[in-house]
């Protein structure tokens, strides 16, 4: 991952956003926690690039990876654990999960290697989740316009749902199945948004898919 040293200077910045824009973050994780409930129960699985365990915690998962050790110091203390790593690199032997989560593509140095090493370490059958802003609506836009004055998306690399579409793909995952949250500019979001099925209108886009 790009950046670590950013946030490892900036924990507490990191943490005040998702004070500020609760309604905001409670609606990523509604729209992610719809595609988790679709899998089996007692499963195993990981995020990866997980920060201080923002989604992780809400979301019941029990591990993953984080490269900045601060903000992995956070993530330890709401009961994660950790293993230090990369997302291209992942520190774990092949078919281990049964589901892969990421929330922090735009911070990814190689987002094809991250895709094809959440490949390599789900079991078949497995899931990868996506949660990403879509580089087409209006919240990314935001971020790319104030980018030169942003301490966290300075050197984000935002992604269109297309693009995404065609990264799962050649990673070789099948059936891909999409919901959309974010609807409105960030201050204007002042309760916790349902998800749709879909993409084009909602800012922040999930895809579940699945290993062959």
């Amino acid at each position: 991952m790009i950046q670590t040293e950013v946030f490892n200077k900036n924990v507490e910045a990191y943490e005040a956003w998702y004070d500020t824009y609760h309604e905001v973050y409670m609606s990523e994780v509604a729209a992610i926690q719809e595609q988790l409930l679709k899998l089996p129960e007692n499963i195993r699985g990981i995020e990866v690039g997980l920060g201080t365990g923002r989604f992780s915690e809400p979301l019941g998962i029990k591990e993953g990876i984080e490269p900045s050790p601060e903000m992995a110091k956070k993530a330890l203390k709401r009961g994660i654990e950790i293993m230090e790593g990369v997302a291209e690199h992942l520190p774990y032997s092949d078919m281990q999960f049964d589901f892969v989560l990421f929330v922090t593509i735009c911070h990814l140095d190689n987002v094809r290697d991250a895709f094809q090493e959440a490949y390599r370490v789900l079991k078949p059958g497995g899931t990868i989740l996506i949660g990403f802003l879509d580089k087409d609506q209006s919240i990314a836009k935001h971020y790319e316009e104030k980018r030169k004055r942003s301490t966290f998306f300075r050197n984000a690399i935002f992604y269109s749902t297309e693009r995404v579409q065609k990264l799962v793909k050649d990673a070789g995952f099948m059936n891909q199945e999409f919901n959309q949250t974010l609807f409105g500019e960030l201050d204007e979001i002042k309760k916790v948004q349902v998800p749709k099925v879909g993409f084009g209108e909602g800012s922040f886009v999930v895809v579940k898919a699945t290993k062959k």
